[in-house]
């Protein structure tokens, strides 16, 4: 009888042994299947990270190289814009110096006709006509003179070089004279006015 027990006991063991590696095999194929799928699964994720590692490149590509254009069309830019700006400076007075030529041309004639002549008269007639002249095209380029005759001393515009008593209380503080003329350009002062004024 406990032979019969013994194989019994031998027989369930075996039972219980080969469930158990049954199991183990069941839990191992489990495994192989779910890693298999980790595997797919991971396959798809590297896969579709790869892909999107290559449009990011792509894209970052594409900016660099717009980037380079538009870093070469700003020194370009850059570039002629000093060149304009150089060409201004070197012949910006050219339109100026143009329309004094012709004052120029009558200086000379003055000059001819002042050596051949005694007509003091007519000589001062053709000097007061280039002055003219002159003043006229000064005035079309922009400049004009500064007044003083008579008006409240204006540091802006007026350099006091003397002070003198005033003949009356209405004078005080005023210009009475002006020792050299000042001229301004647009609103610029080229030269301040010098001027006498009574105190």
């Amino acid at each position: 009888m406990e032979e019969k027990k013994e194989q019994h006991t031998d027989a369930a063991k075996e039972k219980a042994n080969e469930a158990v590696q049954s199991e183990e095999r069941n839990t191992a194929e489990d495994k192989d299947m779910k890693s298999e799928d980790v595997k797919t699964e991971e396959n798809d994720e590297a896969t579709e990270l790869a892909k999107q590692l290559d449009e990011a490149n792509a894209l970052n590509e594409e900016l660099k190289d717009k980037l380079l254009r538009l870093h070469a069309e700003f020194d370009n830019y850059k570039k002629r814009n000093l060149k304009e700006k150089a060409d201004l400076i070197k012949n910006g007075g050219e339109k100026v110096l143009e329309s004094f030529l012709p004052v120029i041309d009558d200086f000379e004639r003055a000059l001819d006709v002042i050596s051949k002549s005694d007509d003091h008269k007519a000589i001062k007639e053709g000097v007061e006509l280039i002055h003219d002249k002159f003043v006229g095209v000064l005035h079309k380029n922009g400049v004009t003179e500064i007044e003083t005759a008579g008006l409240a001393l204006d540091t802006d515009v007026h350099e006091a070089i003397a002070m003198v008593p005033a003949e009356s209380e209405d004078v005080k503080g005023k210009i009475i004279d002006c020792v050299q003329r000042g001229y301004k350009l647009n609103d610029k002062v080229l030269r301040h006015a010098k001027v006498v004024v009574a105190q």
